[in-house]
């Protein structure tokens, strides 16, 4: 047995052996040509690639650099968020529960979500909020008969409160926003702040010049879940005045969020005016650095960040005008500590932080991305931002829309189809000097064959030709 173990004679190698010398050389300046070309990189973006002739991008971490290293320290981060049950599957919940059929409140012992319909609106308003339900109460609430609760920063008028009373079965409440959410806080710099609205305005930022829509962001961004009129509701759909609903919503949305453990429901993702929040990223950079322990086990920046210009924030956002959504979930910790960190940076007077890309930012590092939706399905029109779904749009977990290009328009919706990419350059014309990434925001959200380009297409050659440079996805996106 002994035997078995005896290990061969190494072989001899001589060190006056040129041919050796020939071989270590030979292969130490091979190796050092690797390693200065990269093409021993374990992080080539391209690898793993799924697309058919991807334009080449630097090899710049984005995410992955910033998170790493912090869930290390952290122990993996995190709230509860994301925990999805291995049951859940949203596709079958809603094969399951879409008809269009009156759904009434019931008793309290059911599990009927404890959810609004929450609108931050002013007295002159009234018309643009008429329009609003009586589209939301045909199409969807008139079978369910949520609550509307409305918001002021003054006393709602007799008149609104009659007018919005009679537009609905549901029940309807009326509240003012408390001082302290609206006015400027103390650490603000007034003048400092005045020459930033003027700046603003100067530069043609969108609404940049106005005081009340400093004051109306700032709330959207990290007071409305702490009103004390949401207190009791674990839910929220908001909705802006003026807005159309085209399609009928034949599921309960806060049922389908609620049963799947989801936190947040979007339907556009659009690309957002750099000049707004120019140093919003920064700031969250900070955060990030300063809080690693908040962060979600698998937050997921990538979609947001452009590998094409050193790993910043690529102004992509989901468009918070229509959004429903966990209070639950902007209550814990990371959101309102995220929020508040944003607050004393200063940003929203100083600069124009916008509810939409804070709340973009907050989903992508305090839940994980499957806990976020796209509701394709809801054919929905805010100011010159306007998606109608697809014939035959269904939903499925991450929302990998199904549909047929042949089928003219979705039953139960009045509009035409528009594309999937079609808002994503609506708030940034694409003659803008800004710094535009290389795929539309919705198709980075949803990644995969969503981001596959037609064999020999080159964004470059499109753009010489006089196309916008977003015309070479396989799947076509109607």
């Amino acid at each position: 047995m002994a035997a078995l173990h005896q290990r061969e004679p190494l072989p001899h190698f001589s060190f006056r052996d040129h041919r050796l010398w020939r071989y270590i050389l030979l292969t130490s300046i091979l190796l050092i040509f690797l390693l200065f070309t990269g093409s021993l990189s374990p992080h080539d973006p391209l690898s793993a690639a799924t697309t058919t002739n991807a334009d080449e991008r630097p090899n710049i971490k984005t995410s992955h650099s910033i998170l790493h290293s912090i869930h290390a320290r952290a122990g993996g981060g995190g709230g509860g968020w994301g925990k999805r049950k291995k049951n859940d599957d949203p596709v079958q919940w809603l094969k399951q529960n879409s008809d269009l059929e009156p759904h009434l409140p019931r008793s309290r012992t059911t599990k009927r979500p404890r959810a609004a319909l929450i609108s931050l609106v002013r007295n002159e308003e009234l018309d643009g909020i008429l329009q609003s339900m009586r589209d939301l109460e045909l199409r969807w609430n008139g079978r369910h008969r949520y609550p509307w609760i409305f918001f002021n920063e003054k006393p709602f008028s007799e008149e609104f409160k009659a007018a919005t009373s009679n537009a609905t079965d549901s029940q309807t409440e009326y509240h003012v926003v408390p001082r302290d959410h609206w006015r400027t806080p103390s650490w603000i710099d007034q003048d400092r702040y005045m020459d930033a609205l003027e700046y603003l305005g100067t530069i043609g930022v969108g609404k940049g010049h106005m005081l009340s829509y400093h004051s109306m962001i700032r709330w959207q961004s990290l007071w409305f879940y702490h009103h004390p009129a949401l207190e009791s509701y674990n839910w929220y759909w908001r909705v802006e005045p003026d807005v159309k609903f085209f399609c009928d919503i034949p599921y309960d949305p806060f049922g389908f969020l609620q049963q799947n453990d989801l936190v947040y429901g979007f339907n556009m993702a659009i690309l957002d005016d750099a000049r707004s929040f120019t140093s919003l990223w920064s700031v969250t950079r900070a955060f990030i650095e300063n809080h690693p322990q908040l962060l979600h086990p698998e937050a997921d920046l990538d979609w947001l960040l452009d590998p094409d210009n050193g790993g910043e924030y690529n102004n992509c956002q989901f468009f918070s005008n229509f959004e429903i959504g966990s209070l639950d979930f902007w209550r814990s910790k990371g959101p309102s500590k995220y929020a508040e960190w944003l607050d004393h940076s200063g940003g929203f007077f100083y600069e124009r932080y916008g509810d939409a890309p804070v709340h973009t930012l907050a989903l992508a590092m305090f839940a994980a991305k499957r806990d976020v939706w796209f509701f394709r399905d809801v054919g929905y029109q805010h100011d010159i931002a306007r998606h109608c779904p697809p014939a035959s749009a269904r939903l499925s977990l991450h929302s990998s829309s199904e549909h047929d290009e042949h089928r003219a328009r979705q039953p139960g919706c009045e509009c035409e189809p528009t594309s999937l990419d079609a808002n994503f350059y609506k708030l940034v014309p694409m003659e803008s000097p800004q710094v535009k990434p290389a795929d539309t925001c919705i198709r980075l959200w949803l990644g995969g064959e969503w981001l596959a380009k037609k064999e020999g297409w080159k964004q470059d050659v499109e753009r010489a030709f006089g196309g916008d440079g977003y015309g070479g996805y396989v799947l076509g996106g109607l």
